[in-house]
């Protein structure tokens, strides 16, 4: 692939951009040790395929069991394929271990593979991974044209010329797994849920515990709500109501201020007014800076993208400050960025089908409704799929919509703990207060002070989660008295506008050094000619 000299300019600060934007959806990382995923010529749905391995993760190795599962694509049609998923089981180190724990992880268009326990978890529970169907099992619903369209056209990825092409992209990569043999109407939450259940059953256990995180936490809800009689234990970090895959941007405009009024309380403050200083960058976004063009809606995906966990938060501020104050080299680097992250951040065709089989209202005109003109920033990673969900010739995703009884919350007698941090951009903590917390008759919510999204919650203080996580599938008490507040830090290290600089002086020192060297050798050539 060819690389272009204003993009070699910044590969190596990328890297850092890179890793801020992927901790947000992955929090941790481990090793799966899940075979090839195949299917056997005489497999039958359900059927399990498991043996002993050793799984190398942060707080240990472990005994496990590793393999894969067979489930039908779609279970409504009884022609239907199989496929297979893979299936990991980290085993307790106590001899008689409580119910097992499985893992529900954040996405859609995630992996679930990649889970790393809690060490004190793994004392009384075995920990099972199961793949999500779609991104982890030997079909994968990859949209290379998506991740191309992704990038919009050139000049605001947020333009109608951009979203036009998106929804185009969208419905080529469905018409094109569609046939390759792929059942779109079999990747939903639903599915998953079922996959799940599958399993369970196959490996034996009665009853089981979940842990989900962000969008695992509405599998989590729909699971209990499906099968309450095998689900002894709920945990929820970073809560997702049905609804609300949706960003909407008054609720991003009011976490804003939420974070402009803890600005002006922290120490020198570089702008009275953080929010009015986002506001008026926002509506005058700067072109460019020097020769790198700045694309506005690229700036406003990362910028919120970068707003779910309170490190990321603080550089973010830092570059629209300056910005403010006449240096958009910040906003430049988080422009170039989106294109390096944002494209390869999901396997699309899995996000979609999930997603807008479970919260597409047909009613709603998302490009406008997430871009209001007075909004800070609206909503744009909102505006950026949801706009492109329909097109002139209507839905560009065929996946059908899930049952309505599992696109609304419904009661619930499940114990379920829902973890919160109370500036989380992507699941606001009072959307699990207000909308799911009434419903459950077994409930209680947990939310922590001036964190954010699961990373924040998961490792800010990670010994105190694990007394929380510990006291409530052991005892189904909430045990958060290790939590105490860190106010938010708005002071930075090395922000995006230095490292933007030093990268370019790096660069420019190299390509001087580069030059210097050619001169020196064409006047020793020269020179050498003239002697002879």
């Amino acid at each position: 692939m060819k690389i272009s000299t204003k993009k070699s300019t910044y590969i190596g600060i990328i890297v850092l951009l890179a890793a801020a934007l992927t901790a947000i959806l992955i929090s941790y990382v481990g090793s799966s040790g899940a075979p090839l995923i195949v299917v056997s010529g005489n497999a039958q749905a359900g059927d399990l395929n498991i043996e002993p391995c050793v799984i190398e993760i942060e707080s240990g190795t472990y005994d496990a069991d590793c393999g894969t599962v067979v489930v039908r694509e779609n279970r409504q049609n009884i022609e239907s394929r199989l496929i297979a998923l893979p299936v990991t089981r980290i085993r307790a180190t106590s001899d008689e271990p409580a119910e097992p724990i499985f893992f529900l992880n954040g996405g859609p268009g995630m992996s679930n593979m990649n889970g790393q326990p809690l060490a004190e978890l793994l004392v009384n529970h075995d920990f099972v991974m199961v793949g999500y169907r779609g991104v982890d099992g030997n079909v994968k619903l990859d949209c290379p044209e998506v991740a191309q369209a992704v990038k919009g056209d050139g000049v605001d990825v947020l333009s109608e010329q951009s979203q036009a092409g998106l929804s185009a992209a969208m419905r080529q990569c469905a018409t094109r797994l569609q046939a390759d043999g792929v059942d779109l109407d079999g990747y939903t939450i639903e599915d998953t849920i079922g996959d799940m259940e599958a399993a369970r059953i196959a490996l034996g256990y009665e009853r089981i515990n979940l842990l989900s995180r962000s969008y695992g936490t509405r599998v989590a809800q729909l699971y209990a709500n499906q099968h309450p009689d095998h689900i002894y234990r709920s945990a929820m970090v970073s809560v997702n109501p049905p609804g609300r895959f949706v960003w909407e941007p008054e609720m991003i405009d009011a976490q804003i201020e939420q974070y402009s009024q803890l600005y002006g309380q922290s120490d020198s403050p570089r702008s009275p007014n953080l929010a009015a200083t986002m506001r008026t960058v926002s509506h005058n976004m700067p072109q460019r800076w020097l020769f790198f063009k700045i694309d506005p809606g690229k700036v406003k995906s990362v910028t919120f993208a970068l707003l779910f966990h309170r490190n990321t938060a603080a550089q973010v501020f830092d570059a629209w400050l300056a910005a403010e104050n006449g240096d958009p080299s910040g906003l430049a680097l988080m422009s170039l960025a989106y294109d390096f992250v944002i494209p390869s951040m999901f396997i699309y065709g899995e996000f979609f089908a999930k997603a807008f089989s479970a919260d597409y209202d047909a009613d709603r005109d998302y490009a406008t409704a997430m871009e209001p003109q007075d909004s800070i920033i609206g909503s744009p990673l909102s505006k950026l799929i949801w706009g492109s969900a329909t097109d002139a010739a209507g839905v560009t995703w065929p996946t059908k919509a899930i049952p309505a009884e599992l696109r609304q919350v419904q009661p619930s007698a499940v114990e379920t703990l829902l973890v919160s941090g109370n500036i989380d951009f992507s699941t606001p903590a009072e959307f699990a207060t207000n909308e799911l917390l009434p419903t459950l008759a077994n409930g209680k919510q947990v939310i922590l002070a001036d964190m954010g999204h699961v990373n924040d919650v998961m490792t800010l203080q990670p010994a105190a989660t694990e007394r929380l996580l510990t006291s409530f599938y052991d005892s189904g008490e909430a045990d958060d008295s290790l939590f105490t507040y860190e106010p938010m830090d708005f002071q930075v290290g090395l922000g995006f506008p230095q490292i933007a600089k030093l990268a370019l002086s790096g660069v420019t020192a190299v390509l001087l050094a580069i030059i210097g060297a050619i001169w020196f050798v064409v006047r020793r050539r020269r020179q050498n000619r003239a002697l002879s």
